[in-house]
């Protein structure tokens, strides 16, 4: 059913994405874009099944690219399988998170050290990729002001996407790029508080003198503060296992003298 399904309207999709000069990305990129939104904006919860058929209808195209999309999903982490048949979203457990952590923090804090030391270095120019790390600030203090939470959530994984543009290093980048999205979702089921907005304008400060260190040490202590935010949202844990901050402890007056 699936081949008979696909076959017809891959090849319409496909002569039309023709027609336009191959303008639109290819078919499976798109539905995996549309789906990895759904799952980040939490339009398909944790632990749902999703169902190829059904998505493939409320996306308005062949079976075909869904199940690719589906299937990178996977890969990416967003998605698991089931034992039988079918996927569904992952369910974050307290291992997923303490994990994730564990691998983005030392991602992040050379992320940071890198781009001070890019800033640094092109003085009095100012590097490609800063005005638009400045920018995803200014779009996050907006969408806080407005209480629009799925777009300053998309602001702060915007910020660290932007450290590492701006570190001027690909292969830093492609290894972020395969922990961007798992962020940006476990980033919407957490807390978002504002000193967490604070803590990125301290990390920007030191970026912009071109301090390495301190811009190191600045997003470390944001990290770890992000963590222990992240596991007392989900988890309810009061306890500080890593060295966070976790808001207003002791991590959080630490981040305040590198302020």
């Amino acid at each position: 059913m699936a081949g008979s399904d696909g076959g017809a309207g891959e090849t319409r999709e496909a002569g039309e994405s023709a027609k336009r000069g191959g303008a639109r990305p290819p078919l499976g990129s798109r539905a995996r874009d549309a789906i990895r939104e759904r799952i980040v904006d939490r339009r398909y919860p944790q632990g749902s099944r999703l169902v190829e058929r059904e998505i493939a209808a409320e996306l308005q195209m062949s079976r075909v690219p869904v199940r690719e999309a589906l299937r990178s999903l996977v890969t990416e982490g967003l998605l698991e399988l089931l034992p039988h048949s079918g996927v569904r979203v992952r369910r974050l457990e307290r291992a997923d998170v303490e994990h994730l952590y564990e691998v983005w923090e030392p991602l992040a804090v050379q992320a940071s050290r890198l781009a001070a030391r890019r800033v640094a270095r092109a003085a009095p120019r100012e590097p490609e990729g800063l005005g638009a790390l400045r920018g995803t600030l200014d779009v996050a203090e907006r969408a806080a002001a407005a209480d629009e939470g799925a777009s300053e959530v998309a602001a702060h994984t915007a910020f660290h996407e932007g450290i590492v543009a701006l570190s001027g290093n690909p292969l830093l980048a492609r290894t972020m790029e395969q922990l961007g999205w798992q962020l940006q979702l476990l980033f919407g089921l957490r807390e978002e508080p504002a000193h967490m907005r604070a803590q990125h304008a301290v990390i920007f400060r030191h970026i912009v003198a071109g301090d390495e260190e301190t811009a190191a040490a600045s997003t470390l202590l944001h990290v770890r503060d992000s963590r222990s935010v992240a596991l007392r949202s989900l988890f309810g844990d009061e306890s500080d296992h890593g060295g966070g901050g976790g808001g207003g402890g002791g991590g959080a007056n630490l981040y305040t003298s590198l302020a």
